[in-house]
């Protein structure tokens, strides 16, 4: 008797997963699950076309993952990496049944980069946001946007002002405050270097020589490996290599500035904290114990947030989903699957 009635209940779940009325697209009639054969297939691939200051651009995303009910858009960091880093996701959110897409931004990756530092700029790229959300039907009934690091700023700023088109928001190791984060950094990180590598980093920093080679030989093991992600250099795994081989320094220099301490570009002075109570979403503020932002001011951003939610990552730093995998994922998964 159990095992006709399991059969019974196995059969209806598959049929109504192969009529499923959920359109791939709006003018498409086939069921979310369907493959259209009449066009060759790409492996999710998809090059949009963006409008910005009258200039058309290609920008490059990618689809992991089935599920028209859950999908995540991945905003990188840097500013300037590149989607690679994302790729541990693979191994985490699809056995979920969780769709999620890369994305490189204007100027990142696979995408174009104009080499025009005019494009540069917060407000810019929030609109390409929008454009990449219209472009692959996302909306309020699916539509999470996870921001890392500078991904988070671009995330938080994206809510501020298109929420009604989502369901969720993930800001990950990101603080709501580009002058907190540089104070986080002088008067926390700083100190905990050894003061000789400290004095070295700084005599450098003041004489601006940032292409001196001692710099990053200095940075690696007493700021990187600590704080970015906390694993020797040489074990890094090969896509976080492989994406910061491909850093956009153009943008990175505009948005954040030369220097590792804090924010002294065009970033400098953002500041969203006292608006973080009008985002009424559902949110994940993600914050670790050893990270670049300071895990205690995280959490007061999700206390701020009406609908927020903090996670911790007590063994993690920057990275946090590669040094506490475990707890990154497991986090991230609960959220979205509430």
């Amino acid at each position: 008797m159990k095992n006709i009635l399991l059969t019974l209940i196995l059969t209806f779940l598959l049929f109504s997963c192969k009529n499923e009325t959920i359109s791939i697209g709006k003018d498409s009639n086939l069921s979310y699950y369907e493959i259209d054969t009449t066009v060759i297939q790409d492996g999710g691939v998809k090059m949009i076309p963006i409008t910005t200051k009258d200039t058309t651009f290609h920008i490059w995303t990618k689809r992991i993952g089935n599920n028209p009910k859950t999908k995540v858009l991945l905003l990188n960091g840097g500013p300037g990496c590149t989607h690679e880093y994302f790729e541990c996701f693979e191994n985490f959110l699809p056995a979920e049944g969780i769709e999620f897409i890369y994305y490189d931004q204007l100027g990142c990756g696979n995408s174009d980069n104009p080499k025009d530092t005019t494009f540069w700029d917060l407000s810019r790229y929030v609109e390409e946001v929008e454009q990449v959300r219209k472009a692959l039907h996302l909306n309020k009934d699916n539509f999470y946007v996870l921001g890392h690091s500078w991904g988070g700023i671009l995330a938080m700023e994206y809510a501020l002002k298109y929420q009604q088109e989502m369901k969720g928001l993930i800001i990950s190791n990101m603080m709501s405050s580009c002058p907190e984060y540089g104070k986080y950094a002088d008067e926390v990180l700083a100190l905990q270097m050894k003061p000789d590598a400290l004095y070295e980093i700084q005599k450098i920093e003041a004489e601006k020589d940032f292409s001196n080679p001692k710099y990053m030989e200095l940075l690696l093991p007493n700021f990187y490996e600590q704080h970015i992600l906390r694993l020797p250099a040489k074990d890094w795994p090969e896509p976080v290599n492989r994406s910061f081989a491909k850093m956009n320094q153009s943008l990175y220099v505009t948005m954040q500035g030369p220097s590792e301490f804090g924010i002294s570009g065009k970033l400098e002075k953002w500041d969203r904290t006292n608006d973080l109570r009008k985002i009424t979403l559902p949110t994940l503020v993600i914050g670790a114990q050893f990270d670049t932002m300071d895990p205690k001011f995280m959490e007061k951003m999700s206390k701020l947030i009406p609908k927020g939610n903090y996670l911790y990552c007590e063994k993690g730093s920057h990275m946090a989903f590669y040094d506490d995998q475990q707890t990154y994922f497991k986090g991230l998964i609960s959220f979205l699957k509430k």
